[in-house]
C-alpha cells in the first residue's frame, strides 16, 4: 500500500500548491503528472514545466519504512480528491503501471508513469547569493508590480519581473512597453548590486503561494536558477538570460502633482470604461481649473463622461490613455489617495502614493 487511509485534506492541499505549474496538454505527457515520494514519516510532492520546479513535503505515518515513488495525472487527482466528500479516508495502491484510489466505496484506477523518467530540475546554483526578507513583503512587491508584465512579447526580457538587490533594498521592476511599475522594500544588510528576471509565470505562482505572514522567505539566485523557500514549499527557477530596460529613464519626474481619491477615479473609470471602443480602450482626460472629465467614446458614436472636483489650478490638460492599464495599477495600490503626476499632453502619467514613497505607476500616453 502506497497510501493507506489518510485524510483526503492532507493529500490535497500539498498537491494544490504545487499543481498551478501543471498544464493539462504537454509534449512530453510526464510533465502533466506530479511526482509523489514516500520516505520513513514523510511525503513529498513535486511538479515541472521544465522551467520551473515546485516541491512541498507533508508529514504522515505510512506503513513501512522503505522509500517508493510514484508519478500520477496532477490535475485528475486533484479533481477527484477535491469532489470526495470532507473528511474522507483515502488509500493509494500502486501495481504495475497503475494506481488505484479508494475511498469509501469509490475506486478510480490511474495510470502512472515511472518516477524514474520525472525529469527534475538540476541544481544551478553554483556561486550563489541569499537574501531574506517576511514573505508578507515579497508578496506585496511581486502584486504591485506583475500586472505590468508583457505576455509572449518577442522581447523575451519582459515576460517577467526584474528583481534588484543593492545595498539593503529589494526592487522590483515589471514593464510591457506601454506601462512599467516599479516598487521597493528594505532588506537586511548591505549586498553588491546583483539582477535577476523572474519569468511571469515563476512570479505569478509566487504571488498566488506566498502567505500574508510575517514568516520569512529566503531567496537563493545564481546566474541561472532562482530558489524560493518559504513554509515548506520550495520554487526552483530558470531566470530570464537577457538586458532589461533602464527602468530609471522611464520614470519621469514631474513638478506638476494632483493627489485623487483612488476609489473615486477608480469607479469613475469603470463607468466610463463601459463605452470605451473596445479594440483600443481609451479614455480621455481633461484636466481645467478644479476639474478633471473622464471621457470615453465608441465606434457607435456612444460617450461617457464623469465629473470629478479636483484641487488643480494648473493649465488645461487633455490626455489619452488606455483605461485597462489605469484600473490595473488602481487595482493593485492598497492606498486610500493616489498622486496624479502630469508633464505636457504627449507625457506618460506618474501615479505615486503618500503613503509608499518607493512605488512608482507609468502610464504611456495614447492617441484618442
Amino acid at each position: 500500500m502506497f497510501i493507506d487511509k489518510a485524510e483526503k485534506e492532507i493529500i490535497l492541499k500539498p498537491l494544490q500548491l504545487v499543481i498551478g505549474i501543471v498544464e493539462r496538454k504537454q509534449t512530453l505527457p510526464i510533465l502533466s503528472n506530479v511526482l509523489i515520494e514516500k520516505e520513513p514519516g514523510k511525503i513529498r510532492f513535486t511538479a515541472t514545466d521544465l522551467e520551473i520546479q515546485i516541491t512541498t513535503a507533508i508529514e504522515a505515518n505510512s506503513k513501512g519504512d522503505e522509500n517508493s515513488s510514484i508519478t500520477l495525472g496532477g490535475k485528475k487527482l486533484q479533481e477527484i480528491l477535491r469532489i470526495l466528500p470532507d473528511q474522507s479516508k483515502i488509500s493509494i495502491e500502486t501495481k504495475e503501471n497503475k494506481a488505484l484510489i479508494k475511498s469509501n466505496k469509490s475506486r478510480f484506477s490511474l495510470q502512472t508513469l515511472p518516477p524514474q523518467d520525472f525529469p527534475k530540475l538540476n541544481y544551478q546554483l553554483t556561486d550563489s547569493k541569499k537574501i531574506a526578507l517576511p514573505q508578507a513583503e515579497l508578496k506585496k512587491l511581486l502584486l504591485s508590480v506583475q500586472y505590468a508584465m508583457a505576455q509572449q512579447d518577442v522581447r523575451y526580457y519582459l515576460n517577467g519581473v526584474l528583481l534588484i538587490i543593492e545595498g539593503d533594498k529589494l526592487k522590483t521592476v515589471a514593464t510591457d512597453g506601454h506601462r512599467l511599475a516599479f516598487n521597493a522594500c528594505s532588506i537586511a544588510g548591505n549586498h553588491e548590486k546583483q539582477e535577476l528576471i523572474l519569468p511571469r509565470k515563476a512570479a505569478s505562482e509566487l504571488c498566488k503561494l506566498l502567505g500574508d505572514v510575517e514568516e520569512p522567505v529566503e531567496i537563493e539566485f545564481s546566474s541561472q536558477q532562482v530558489k524560493v523557500s518559504f513554509s515548506g514549499i520550495t520554487l526552483v527557477s530558470k531566470v530570464i538570460d537577457g538586458k532589461f530596460p533602464d527602468y530609471d529613464r522611464v520614470i519621469p519626474k514631474y513638478s506638476n502633482h494632483l493627489p485623487m481619491n483612488r476609489l473615486q477615479v477608480q469607479q469613475a473609470l469603470q463607468r466610463a470604461a463601459i463605452l470605451s471602443n473596445e479594440k483600443f480602450r481609451g479614455v480621455r482626460f481633461i484636466l481645467t481649473n478644479k476639474n478633471l472629465s473622464i471621457i470615453s467614446s465608441n465606434s457607435e458614436h456612444e460617450e461617457a463622461q464623469e465629473e470629478i472636483e479636483t484641487e488643480y489650478h494648473g493649465e488645461p490638460l487633455d490626455i489619452g490613455f488606455n483605461v485597462n492599464y489605469l484600473m490595473d495599477g488602481l487595482n493593485n495600490i492598497g492606498s486610500e489617495e493616489i498622486i496624479f503626476s502630469f508633464g505636457d499632453p504627449n507625457s506618460s502619467i506618474l501615479i505615486t502614493t503618500a503613503e509608499n514613497n518607493e512605488f512608482r505607476y507609468v502610464v504611456m500616453p495614447m492617441r484618442i
